[in-house]
């Protein structure tokens, strides 16, 4: 299995450069972060040739996360902010040959939402696809994220079916869906045609995969055994230093490369 570090939790003590770095040194394969834009992209793409890792997703911007918002392609109304938000992620994503974007959707519902929704992804992917740049839509639980737009894979799956885009993908990360809806083998294989990123973390507490509810070695070999090969995404909470969380990176890699 390959692994990417999320430097929104992992490492997130650090500058960006300096998580990039960090990461190598720790032995992930790749990178991806939250929200990057505070950091010269220039500077990110400087420590990404100079460590090799690739940069597999960012998220669009919030928008006024002090008054609440967590995400804005599904809000009526703010059309102009969301589009603007996605042309400003892509245009980060092509600086620093970034793979993926991650559309937030922010907290609304109802069909004027979900319309709104769909009119801005089909924009995103319409700004994308000429880049080579994925663009990814990730249900959030309730309890995490309450209101928040996308909530499950099944609604994920119609979304993705009524934008009819080659550049649209599912983010699955198995912390949100098993909180949500459990059955995380299942739900891997039946929607493996429409994943673009899996990511992961422990539940309920989302701290490190090495405890929980959820078995990871298990996963994680459903996971080979569909034939996905991309890099992991490690988006869990550290508690205390990111460096002191990571036994759980050298048994997998260990137990990988011991396999027949």
């Amino acid at each position: 299995m390959k692994f990417s570090a999320n430097l929104g939790f992992l490492w997130n003590d650090l500058c960006l450069p300096d998580a990039i770095r960090a990461a190598k040194a720790a032995g992930f394969d790749a990178v991806e972060c939250h929200w990057p834009y505070d950091v010269p992209a220039a500077e990110v793409r400087a420590a990404l040739e100079e460590t090799g890792l690739p940069m597999l997703g960012l998220n669009t911007r919030r928008g006024d996360v002090g008054a609440g918002d967590n995400g804005l392609s599904a809000l009526t109304g703010r059309e102009v902010e969301a589009r603007a938000a996605i042309t400003e992620a892509i245009a980060y994503a092509r600086a620093t040959q970034t793979r993926a974007v991650h559309v937030m959707a922010g907290y609304s519902a109802g069909p004027e939402a979900h319309a709104s929704f769909v009119a801005n992804l089909r924009f995103a992917c319409a700004e994308a696809e000429p880049h080579g740049i994925t663009i990814l839509i990730e249900p959030l639980n309730r309890h995490d994220a309450p209101g928040y737009f996308l909530q499950t894979t099944e609604q994920a799956r119609a979304i993705i079916a009524e934008v009819d885009h080659p550049a649209l993908r599912l983010m699955f990360d198995c912390y949100h869906v098993q909180i949500m809806e459990g059955d995380l083998t299942r739900r891997l294989t039946d929607l493996q045609p429409l994943i673009g990123h899996i990511q992961f973390a422990s539940v309920p507490d989302r701290g490190a995969p090495d405890h929980g509810e959820v078995d990871y070695a298990d996963i994680f070999a459903t996971i080979a055994a569909l034939g996905y090969d991309l890099a992991l995404g490690a988006e869990y909470k550290p508690v205390g230093k990111t460096e002191n969380t990571l036994g759980w990176l050298d048994l997998t890699c260990r137990s990988t490369q011991k396999a027949p």
